[in-house]
C-alpha cells in the first residue's frame, strides 16, 4: 500500500464520516451467548442485581425447624458453604430445572438432564450416551464437514473438534467403525428425510451453527428432519447443540413446539450473576432415553462418573452395576421432581443464580415466544441496517439461513486491498470497541468505547465480527452495535493509514486536546465590567469596606481591577477584562448615565436595583439567588427571559448565613426563657436557685414542629438546623421535591396550610416567584395569608427572612392581635431617598404593625445575608469566574431564564453541600480518588453488616453478629456520614 495520495484521500474520507463523534453505546457491551445471561447495563446495575439476588434467596428459600416452623430465610453465604445434597440444595436444583423446562416450553413427556461441563464436554457427553460403537447397524449423520477436509477448514479448529471426538469414539472402540459416521458436504445442511433414510441414519447430530454465526436451519430443513423422525420415532433420533437456538428459533411457533418435543436439545447455561458457564442441561425424548438405557447394558466405552446421566442402580458398583436413567440427574416434569442429583459440590448457588436469571429475563423480555419473536425481529433489524450501510455486509447471504441469535459480518472496503492491512484495521477496531483504545502515530490516544465485547469471529470462520443478538437484546441495542462496529472500523482505519503514511514520511500534528476550551473573545478588544455593589463587608485599615480579596482574585485570573468609573477608556489594555468597582451606585439617576449606551459589557451586582434601560450586551451576574433587582432589558429583566445576553446568579452563597440568622431569630424567643431579666437578677444577687427557678418554666425546641415554606438552598439549610435541634420539620414545596424532602428525613406538605397546621414556628423561603407583567404582582405575594397563620398553634413564631411581600401584612396584624402569633421576625428591603427622605420598599407595610404590637416584631433591613463578609467575598469570586467564562468561552454558569444564541450552558454551581447535587458535582468526585475509595470501603462495610442483620433470623446467630460487628458498624456509619458530607452528596439531585 504505497500510493500516498490514495491513502490521504481515504483517511480524510474516514475522518469526514466520523466527525460527529462516536454513536450511542449499547446498554450492555457484552454480546455473549445465550438467553440466560447477565444483561446488566453497567457496574451499578450489576451490583444492584447481586443485592436483589441476595434478597430473593432470603425470601425464596426458608429455614424450618424440626416441627416445620419457619425460622427465617437462607442467606447466600449459608448456601455457598453448604453441600449439594439435602435441603435447600435439592429444592434449588428442582426449581432451576422446573424454571428452564417451563420457560422454554419443553413438553412434559421429555426429561431434562443436568450435569457438569460446558459446550465441548457437555455436548459430547449427550451424544456419547446416544451412540454405541457395539451396534453395527447404528449410523450417525453430523451436519458439519469431515474434520481436516478442505470444506471444513473455513470452520476453524473449534468447529472441527466436535466431529473429531465422534470419530475417535468409533476409532478406539473395540467394535467401532468410523465409516458409520456420515459428514455433511457443507456447514449446517440437513438432508431430506429420504436422503437420511437412504443412508440408514439413526442419529442426526446438529452441531449448532448459531454459535459461529455461520448459518441457521431453514424451515424446510426442519420439516424434513421432523418428517424423518416421524417415520420411525423409536429409532430415529436428533440431537442439537441448542446453545443459541433456545429463544432464537425463527420458525413458526408450531414448528418450534415440534422441535422441542421430538428432538434432544443441549444447552450450557450461564449464571445470572457473572455469566459463568460450567453446567449443562439437555432434554431427551422418551425414545432417546430408551436408547440410552439399552446402550448402558452393553457400553462401548467408559464415561466419567460425574458426567454420567445414566448412573448405576447400585452405587457401590459404579463400573459394573446395571445402569438406569431412572436414577440419573433428570428432571421429570410430569412428576415435578428430580430423579437423581448432580455429582458436584457447591453447585446450589449457581443453580439458584440461573433460576433468578430466568425470572429476570422473563420479567424484562417476556415468555420464550416473545424471545423467539424478538430474535427474528432483531435479525430483520440487521438486514435492514446492512442494506443502507454498504461498509458492512452479512457473511451468510441466504436470508433464511441467517441466524436469529448470532450475526456474522464482514467489512466491504474497496479501498483496502491488502489482507494484512485489513487484518490490522479489524484488530485495532476491536481494541477501540473494547476498553484498550487506539493510539495514533502522533501520540493522540482514543480511549476505548466499551461498546462491544466478544465480537471476535472464531478462527477460520468467514467474516470479521460476530455477536449474539438474540431476543435478550433490545432492537435499539442491535442498531447501536452495528453503528459502533462501523465507527470503530473507520477510526481504526484512520490509525492504520496514518501508520502506513508515516512509513512514507508523512506525519500529522497532534490535535488540540478535547478537554481544552476554545477561546471566543477578541484579543484586540478591552472588555469592561461594572461592579455595582460591595464585594467586601469587613472594614479595612482605612475604616472602609475592604475589597482587596476580590482585587487580588481578579488580577490572579489575568484581569484588571479599577476603582471608579471608566473615564474615556482609551488607554485600557486590549485582550484583558477590566473590572470597574463602584459600590456606591444606588439610584437610577446615578446608574443610567454610565450604562444606557452599553458602556460596560457586563455587570456584577448584589442588592442594587439595575434599571431596565441599562445595557450590558454580554450579560450580568447577581451575587445571591434572587434576580428580581436585575432589571436590565439586555437579558429580559429579573426573569432573564427574551433578552440577548445571559442572566446569571450565585445561588447558595449566602444560604447558610441567612439560615443561621433565621434560627437566631427563633432562639431569641423560643425557648422563652427571659435571659436578660435572669441575668440582672443574678448579677444583682437577687436570686435563689432553690426557690425561684420554678417561677421561670420554659420548653425546649426539641419535639416542636417547624413549618418551612420552600425547599430552595436557604429553606433546606433552615430545615437541617431545625432537625439538629430535634424539631419536627414539615416542608411545603412543589411535588417533584417530595422524594428528596422525605429522603432527608423531613415531612412533606402539599400546600402551605398543611405545612402550618399545628406548627410552633413558620419560616418562609419561597421567593417572590414570577412577575406577572400585566398586573405587576409576583406569584408568591401574600402566600402566607390568614388561613396559613390560623392553622398554626397559638403563640407561634413567624420568621420571614425572604421577601416582605410573601406575607399578607393585614393578616399578620390580626394574628398578632389575637395572640395566634406571639412573635414575628421580618427581614425586608427599606430604601430612603437621600433628598426627600421618603421611604420605600417591601418593609413599609410592617412599620405600622410595629407601632401597634410593640415588642412582638423584630424588623431588619434585609441584613440577614447581605452583611456576611465571607459569603459576599465567596459570591463575588464566583461572579468573577462566571464573567470570565461568559466573555472568554461563551459559557454560562447558573443561567437564569433563557440561554441566548451562541452561548452554551455549563450547568449549575453552588458551594459544597448547598443546594442540589448535580451531575457535574458527582463527576468531580472522581478526582478525589482517596476519599472515593474510603467511602466505598466504608459503605461496603455498612451494607455488609446491615445486610447480615436483615437476613439472619436465628437469634443466637444474630447475637453473634451484633457482638462481633457493633463497633465496626457504628464507626463505619459515622465515617460514611462524614465522607458523604465532605463529598457534598447530601441533598436533592439536580435535574
Amino acid at each position: 500500500m504505497t500510493n500516498i495520495a490514495k491513502m490521504q484521500e481515504q483517511r480524510l474520507e474516514a475522518l469526514r464520516l466520523t466527525r460527529s463523534g462516536a454513536p450511542e453505546l449499547p446498554s450492555n457491551p457484552f454480546f455473549g451467548v445465550g438467553p440466560i445471561t447477565d444483561a446488566t447495563t453497567d457496574e451499578v446495575d450489576s451490583r444492584l442485581r447481586r443485592l436483589a439476588f441476595d434478597a430473593w434467596i432470603e425470601k425464596t428459600y426458608r429455614k424450618f425447624d424440626d416441627k416445620g416452623n419457619d425460622i427465617g430465610g437462607f442467606t447466600t453465604a449459608e448456601i455457598s458453604r453448604s453441600m449439594h445434597r439435602g435441603y435447600p440444595a435439592d429444592k434449588i436444583l428442582t426449581d432451576m430445572m422446573r424454571a428452564i423446562h417451563t420457560y422454554f416450553h419443553f413438553p412434559k413427556t421429555n426429561r431434562m438432564a443436568v450435569g457438569l461441563g460446558g459446550g465441548h464436554s457437555g455436548y459430547t457427553v449427550c451424544v456419547q450416551h446416544l451412540m454405541n460403537a457395539n451396534d453395527a447397524n447404528q449410523r450417525v449423520y453430523v451436519d458439519t464437514p469431515r474434520p481436516e477436509s478442505d470444506p471444513s477448514r473455513s470452520a476453524g479448529f473449534f468447529r472441527q473438534s466436535w466431529a473429531t471426538q465422534l470419530i475417535e469414539m468409533q476409532r478406539f472402540a473395540e467394535k467401532g467403525c468410523e465409516s458409520r459416521i456420515h459428514f455433511a458436504a457443507s456447514e449446517g445442511v440437513i438432508p431430506t428425510a429420504a436422503e437420511l433414510s437412504d443412508l440408514g441414519v439413526s442419529i442426526f447430530v446438529g452441531v449448532g451453527h448459531e454459535t459461529t454465526g455461520a448459518n441457521a436451519y431453514t424451515s424446510r430443513e426442519i420439516h424434513e428432519l421432523l418428517n424423518w423422525i416421524d417415520r420411525d420415532p423409536a429409532n430415529h433420533h436428533a440431537v442439537f447443540d441448542a446453545t443459541s437456538m433456545l429463544g432464537a428459533m425463527p420458525w413458526e411457533p408450531e414448528l418450534v413446539d415440534a422441535v422441542m418435543a421430538k428432538c434432544c436439545l443441549f444447552m450450557p447455561f450461564q449464571k445470572a450473576i457473572g455469566g459463568i458457564s460450567g453446567y449443562f442441561v439437555a432434554s431427551f425424548t422418551p425414545y432417546s432415553l430408551a436408547l440410552v438405557e439399552r446402550n448402558q447394558q452393553d457400553p462401548a466405552w467408559a464415561i466419567p462418573r460425574q458426567l454420567k446421566i445414566a448412573p448405576p442402580i447400585d452405587a457401590r458398583q459404579p463400573l459394573s452395576a446395571k445402569r438406569s436413567v431412572d436414577a440419573g440427574p433428570f428432571y421429570d416434569a410430569g412428576e415435578d421432581r428430580m430423579l437423581g442429583g448432580v455429582i458436584n459440590t457447591y453447585s446450589a448457588l449457581a443453580f439458584a443464580e440461573t433460576t433468578f436469571g430466568l425470572l429476570q429475563s422473563e420479567a424484562r423480555v417476556g415468555s420464550v415466544v416473545e424471545l423467539n419473536r424478538r430474535s427474528a425481529a432483531n435479525r430483520a433489524v440487521i438486514d435492514e441496517w446492512v442494506k443502507s450501510h454498504p461498509l458492512l455486509s452479512l457473511t451468510v447471504t441466504d436470508a433464511e439461513r441467517r441466524g436469529a441469535a448470532v450475526t456474522l459480518l464482514k467489512v466491504e472496503d474497496a479501498g483496502i486491498i491488502d489482507p494484512a492491512v485489513h487484518a490490522r484495521i479489524i484488530a485495532r477496531s476491536k481494541q477501540l470497541l473494547g476498553y484498550e483504545g487506539i493510539t495514533h502515530p502522533n501520540g493522540e490516544f482514543e480511549p476505548g468505547l466499551d461498546a462491544a465485547r466478544y465480537v471476535n469471529a472464531f478462527p477460520g470462520t468467514p467474516g470479521d465480527y460476530r455477536a449474539w443478538v438474540g431476543g435478550i437484546r433490545e432492537p435499539a441495542d442491535v442498531t447501536a452495535l452495528l453503528e459502533n462496529l462501523q465507527y470503530a472500523y473507520l477510526r481504526a482505519k484512520i490509525v492504520v493509514l496514518e501508520e502506513e503514511l508515516a512509513k512514507e514520511g508523512v506525519t500529522f500534528d497532534a490535535p488540540v486536546s478535547a478537554g481544552t476550551a476554545v477561546r471566543k473573545d477578541d484579543p484586540q478588544r478591552a472588555y469592561k465590567v461594572l461592579i455595582a455593589d460591595l464585594v467586601g463587608l469587613r472594614l479595612g485599615a482605612d475604616g472602609k469596606p475592604d475589597h482587596s480579596e476580590i482585587r487580588a482574585y481578579v488580577e490572579e485570573k489575568g484581569g484588571v481591577f479599577h476603582v471608579g468609573p471608566i473615564g474615556d477608556g482609551s488607554a485600557l489594555e486590549e485582550g484583558r477584562i477590566h473590572f470597574f468597582y463602584q459600590p456606591d451606585l444606588s439610584t437610577e439617576a446615578e446608574i443610567l448615565p454610565q450604562t444606557d449606551k452599553g458602556q460596560y459589557d457586563a455587570l456584577i451586582a448584589a442588592a442594587t436595583f439595575i434599571p431596565k434601560a441599562s445595557v450590558f450586551p454580554l450579560g450580568g451576574v447577581r451575587i445571591g439567588a434572587g434576580t428580581g433587582n436585575m432589571g436590565s432589558a439586555s437579558w429580559g429583566g429579573g426573569n432573564g427571559e427574551g433578552g440577548e445576553a445571559p442572566l446569571m446568579n450565585t445561588p447558595g452563597i449566602n444560604s447558610r448565613a441567612t439560615a443561621q440568622m433565621a434560627v437566631k431569630a427563633i432562639l431569641k424567643v423560643v425557648p422563652d426563657l427571659p435571659v436578660d431579666r435572669l441575668h440582672q437578677m443574678v448579677a444583682s444577687g437577687d436570686f435563689d436557685t432553690g426557690r425561684q427557678l420554678k417561677d421561670f418554666p420554659t420548653a425546649k425546641l426539641e419535639g416542636r414542629k417547624i413549618a418551612i415554606l420552600g425547599y430552595g438552598n436557604i429553606g433546606r439549610e433552615v430545615a437541617k438546623l431545625a432537625k439538629a435541634f430535634g424539631m419536627n420539620v414539615a416542608i411545603y414545596a412543589r411535588q417533584h421535591h417530595q422524594r428528596w424532602i422525605e429522603a432527608e428525613g423531613f415531612g412533606y406538605a402539599a400546600n402551605p396550610v398543611e405545612a402550618a397546621t399545628g406548627a410552633d414556628v413558620l419560616s418562609v423561603h419561597i421567593g417572590l416567584g414570577r412577575l406577572d407583567a400585566s398586573t405587576g404582582v409576583y406569584s408568591n405575594a401574600g402566600v402566607v395569608d390568614g388561613k396559613v397563620l390560623e392553622a398554626m398553634n397559638d403563640g407561634a413564631v413567624l420568621v420571614n427572612y425572604d421577601r416582605g411581600e410573601v406575607i399578607d401584612a393585614a393578616a399578620l396584624d390580626r394574628a398578632l392581635a389575637s395572640g395566634k402569633i406571639a412573635h414575628a421576625a421580618i427581614d425586608a428591603d427599606l430604601f430612603k431617598d437621600a433628598v426627600t427622605g421618603r421611604l420605600s420598599g417591601p418593609m413599609l407595610p410592617y412599620l405600622p404593625l410595629e407601632e401597634r404590637h410593640k415588642g412582638k416584631l423584630e424588623l431588619l433591613p434585609h441584613a440577614a445575608a447581605d452583611t456576611d463578609h465571607p459569603s459576599r467575598v465567596t459570591g463575588a469570586k464566583q461572579a468573577v469566574d462566571q464573567i470570565f467564562d461568559v466573555i472568554r468561552f461563551k459559557s454560562v454558569t447558573n443561567l437564569k431564564g433563557d440561554l441566548p444564541e451562541a452561548y452554551v450552558s455549563a450547568g449549575g454551581r453552588t458551594p459544597a453541600g448547598i443546594g442540589k447535587v448535580t451531575k457535574r458535582a458527582v463527576g468531580e468526585i472522581v478526582d478525589k480518588s482517596e476519599l472515593l475509595d474510603e467511602l466505598r470501603r466504608t459503605s461496603e462495610k455498612v451494607a455488609a453488616i446491615v445486610g447480615a442483620l436483615s437476613a439472619v433470623s436465628d437469634p443466637n446467630h444474630r447475637d453473634r453478629i451484633v457482638d462481633r460487628y457493633t463497633g465496626l458498624l457504628v464507626e463505619s456509619a459515622g465515617r460514611q456520614r462524614v465522607l458523604l458530607e465532605r463529598l457534598a452528596l447530601y441533598g436533592p439531585a439536580g435535574e
